[in-house]
């Protein structure tokens, strides 16, 4: 203890032991002490010395400190104190050592030590997953500085750390379970650890969105005071951009999981907005960042035009769109606002019309987009103000053609309103203005009003200006080309150049108004030609863009002014080999490729604003197609234009016959959709016949059995007396009765089934009439109605024979009636006789009755034989139009056939005629040939299957 005394205070006499001395005999104590207190003690003591001694102690006890992590999990004391050891090791913090925060070689030693040491402890994976372990002690003492290590760790070897918690088992869970802690100071270090794990990982980003990251932060920064909390709202925020930002994944999840509509209240500010303290100013930054992370440019569209959908829908842009307008609001967060706003907005028609509609709080009330331009005009402003607002302009203006007509309906004369300043007005002004930049950003606002918008361009040459008192109006197109003439700034006559390029652009009409100023084309050429400086070489590439696409989309309406003249002249003055290098310096320029990188202008200073995102893209397009037609001969293009034409025409009958095939492939799957219905229509038939066979089946049977038992009982029988008679007389009659009814009620039934027949027949008849293929079917169909008239004939020569019985059967029982009474008149009283005769009498009406119905019934049998000729009559019918369908099938199968042959033909010369032109050099797009090939090819496999 006395050892311990000397280390941890009191003076000892003698000489000092040095500090590495005095490490050395503390891990031997820590190595070999049997005695936990021991231990513990020199544990305390090592890390009492590893913020001065950082490198003796890693050295010589780190192996020590992890394995006192392993064996005494039991005590958090020495656990907690090996903890922070270790921490105070890996740390690169230099606040505690007496050690000048501008002493640089310093701190990259310090840096360098804690790498070191961290590449040491990380390579056992062991180590991490027992770090990991213990997060798991609810201990204060060992959870807290274990999550301080972790994250120092996750700093110094982020990648390597990052993939053993990957793999470890329930590894990203148990960190998660941090934010859960009821101690503020172990949840915000938690907040910490999760940022340095989330950064650059997406599969970690989803796993911890997956743990419920994003109900749990969104509770905690509501819990915290949303916009005006503190520092920990800050570091959720930055743990929701780590997990959202580039992962579609989380973004998806966060849109579906309504956590947009929770944002919201985040940028609800009241009406006094003055004295924002730095931290809410930080956190609402963060915010707005947030915004546009779910809805930024390099999303997928299909993702982003959700999420602008959803934050429409839900308020949130009615919300932006009032900080916007509001007063007070610190310049840095409305520059923000107005990003935020621009990219919500951007390429959503329903987001931009509500955007349209926002007024400013003014009186008179002004729309938000003058108050914005006025603000991009104003050469007073901030520059990235300025720069935000230009963006916001595009935006609205992307994919926005209505917009776009608004935007220039403000400039024509028909719609000035001269008590109130529109757009149209501010941007000429801005375009003449004497501030370069505030040119520069009117002249590409004006572009975006045009962008891919051919009636524009073309409403736009009407726009006349009036430059001075006594003199007449010029077009504002005319007005362009004189201030380019004038030699003003580089950055004004870029700005000029990008709106006469994007002007004229896939535009003849806009190229000739161009081209009728006999000074415009000199102007270009002169300035191509000379010689000028490395500042200068842009402006030279533009005019070349320029005349080349004054050569490209010009239509030789003018005569002085024709392709051909303007390739000689080229020739002539300047070169085409010269041409061409000056085309290329737009490319080649250092800020062309900084620009073509994303939409928003974000330069470091107004001297390098020179070149918009969208104009870069119409560069990479029209480079190439304006060298092949500076280096075209006329009589090449003549060629090309011819073969275009005849391609053209090619293409045309192509298609003529595509949607011919089309239309015949659709009638012929609407025939095979008849013929498969009739087909179960006839199975349907045929069921009924095998039905009807086994009841007339039946009936042969009951009546078989009923003509063996009259025939029995019907012989006579001279000893019987005669009540015996008259009872076996009754029987036979009732019996008789019973089978009349039978037969009638079978008859009846039989007549159902004919009319049954009949109505299959009509339906049979209708749907052949509009057939025109599938004669086969229809001769299976007709040998089935054969078949069924001949079950329907055998059925009435049954009911015939039938018939006959029962009248053989009543004529036997009239006669065993009228012998029964002459029997026995001799032994019968007057009274029986009187009874007898009445019994007769009533079996005589009964028999009487009976032959009526007979009667009926030879009626019904003549009324459906009169129905079975009229069905062979149809059946007839039938067949004459089946033989008609069948010439029509054959007729459109060899005029089909006679389509096809043509259509190989055109085939061939199409091709002919492209590889004349790949012989003449031009690139042909082979697709339509393919389409129609595989078309053809289709077409052929329907025929063989039919």
């Amino acid at each position: 203890m006395n050892f311990f005394r000397g280390v941890m205070g009191g003076q000892a006499a003698g000489p000092q032991p040095s500090g590495a001395e005095t490490i050395h005999k503390l891990c031997d104590r820590v190595a070999s002490s049997t005695l936990l207190e021991d231990r513990r003690d020199a544990v305390r003591a090592l890390k009492s010395l590893s913020k001065k001694y950082r490198m003796e102690v890693g050295t010589q006890a780190m192996d020590h400190l992890i394995n006192i992590l392993q064996t005494d999990r039991s005590d958090s004391e020495i656990l907690g104190y090996a903890l922070d050891t270790l921490y105070n090791i890996l740390c690169n913090d230099e606040e505690e050592e007496q050690v000048s925060s501008t002493d640089e070689t310093a701190q990259k030693q310090s840096d360098d030590l804690g790498a070191q040491f961290t590449e040491q402890f990380v390579q056992d994976a062991e180590h991490v997953t027992l770090l990991l372990s213990l997060l798991e002690e609810f201990d204060f003492h060992v959870r807290w500085p274990g999550v301080k290590l972790l994250t120092v760790l996750l700093k110094n070897q982020g990648v390597q750390v990052q993939g053993i918690i990957l793999v470890s088992p329930m590894g990203v869970s148990r960190l998660m379970d941090l934010l859960a802690d009821s101690r503020e100071v172990i949840r915000n270090d938690g907040l910490l650890l999760l940022q340095q794990l989330t950064k650059s990982n997406a599969a970690i980003q989803k796993i911890v969105a997956f743990e419920n990251a994003f109900e749990r932060l969104l509770d905690i920064i509501t819990e915290e005071g949303s916009s005006d909390g503190g520092i920990v709202v800050e570091d959720c925020l930055l743990l929701l951009l780590n997990l959202l930002k580039n992962n579609s994944s989380n973004q998806n999840f966060f849109k579906e999981g309504s956590y947009i509509q929770r944002m919201k209240p985040w940028f609800e500010i009241g009406d006094d907005n003055s004295g924002w303290s730095a931290q809410k100013v930080t956190n609402l930054h963060l915010m707005l960042q947030l915004v546009r992370v779910m809805v930024s440019p390099v999303n997928s569209p299909g993702a982003t035009a959700s999420c602008q959908k959803s934050m429409y829908q839900c308020g949130l842009l009615q919300q932006l769109c009032t900080i916007l307008m509001a007063t007070g609001v610190p310049a840095d967060i409305l520059t923000e606002t107005i990003n935020t706003v621009s990219e919500v907005i951007r390429g959503s028609q329903v987001n931009q019309d509500y955007f349209a509609s926002v007024n400013a709080p003014s009186n008179p009330p002004r729309p938000a987009i003058v108050v914005l331009l006025m603000s991009m005009v104003n050469e007073r402003q901030p520059f990235v103000l300025r720069c935000a607002v230009l963006y916001c302009f595009q935006c609205f203006l992307y994919k926005n053609q209505k917009g776009q007509g608004e935007i220039v309906a403000t400039l024509l004369p028909s719609t000035i309103d001269a008590n109130s300043i529109s757009a149209g007005q501010l941007l000429c002004g801005g375009l003449f203005s004497v501030d370069s930049l505030s040119n520069w950003c009117a002249a590409v606002a004006l572009a975006h009003s045009l962008q891919d918008n051919l009636t524009q361009k073309e409403q736009l040459l009407r726009v006349q200006l009036a430059t001075s008192l006594g003199k007449p109006p010029v077009s504002l197109l005319q007005q362009c080309t004189n201030i380019l003439s004038q030699g003003s700034k580089v950055q004004t006559r870029v700005g000029l150049l990008m709106l006469l390029c994007t002007w004229i652009n896939n535009c003849p009409i806009a190229v000739t108004h161009f081209l009728h100023n006999q000074e415009n084309v000199p102007f270009l050429t002169a300035q191509i030609s000379e010689n000028l400086g490395e500042d200068e070489r842009l402006v030279q590439g533009l005019c070349a863009l320029l005349l080349g696409i004054c050569i490209y989309y010009n239509d030789n309406s003018l005569e002085n002014y024709t392709k051909e003249k303007l390739k000689q002249l080229i020739e002539k003055r300047i070169g085409k080999e010269n041409f061409v290098e000056k085309l290329g310096f737009i490319t080649k320029h250092e800020l062309y490729s900084r620009a073509a990188q994303k939409p928003q202008p974000v330069f470091p200073s107004p001297e390098q604003m020179l070149f918009d995102h969208e104009f870069t893209k119409l560069v990479k397009e029209l480079e190439g197609v304006i060298t092949k037609a500076v280096h075209k001969s006329n009589e090449e293009e003549k060629k090309e234009e011819e073969v275009k034409k005849t391609l053209e025409q090619h293409d045309n009958i192509v298609t003529q016959y595509k949607d011919l095939i089309r239309e015949q492939d659709s009638q012929i799957q609407e025939l095979k959709e008849q013929v498969a219905s009739m087909s179960s229509q006839s199975e349907q038939m045929q069921t009924t016949v095998t039905q009807q066979l086994s009841q007339i089946q039946q009936h042969k049977d009951q009546y078989n059995i009923l003509k063996l038992k009259i025939g029995k009982e019907s012989q006579p029988n001279s000893q019987e007396d005669s009540s015996q008679v008259n009872g076996l007389q009754t029987e036979e009659l009732t019996q008789l009765r019973e089978e009349v009814e039978e037969l009638r009620k079978q008859h009846a039934l039989l007549q159902t089934q004919l009319g049954d027949k009949d109505t299959l027949l009509d339906t049979l008849k209708s749907e052949t009439a509009e057939s025109s293929a599938g004669g086969s079917d229809n001769t299976e169909l007709l040998k089935e109605l054969e078949a069924l008239r001949s079950q329907v004939q055998s059925q009435s020569a049954e009911i015939n024979h039938m018939k006959t019985e029962r009248q053989e059967l009543l004529t036997r029982a009239e006669a065993g009636s009228q012998d029964t009474v002459s029997s026995s008149d001799g032994s019968l009283d007057a009274a029986k006789m009187a009874e007898l005769e009445s019994r007769l009498a009533a079996q005589s009406s009964e028999t009487q009755r009976v032959k009526e119905e007979a009667k009926s019934l030879s009626e019904s049998r003549a009324e459906l034989e009169q129905q079975l000729a009229s069905a062979t009559s149809t059946v007839a019918i039938l067949q004459t139009e089946k033989a008609k369908l069948q010439t029509e099938v054959q007729e459109s199968k060899k005029e089909q056939d006679d389509l096809l042959m043509l259509l190989a033909d055109q085939d061939q010369k199409i091709n002919a005629l492209k590889q004349k032109l790949k012989g003449l050099g031009e690139t042909v797009d082979d697709e339509d040939d393919l389409d129609g090939r595989d078309q053809t090819d289709d077409d052929y496999e329907d025929e063989d299957e039919d």
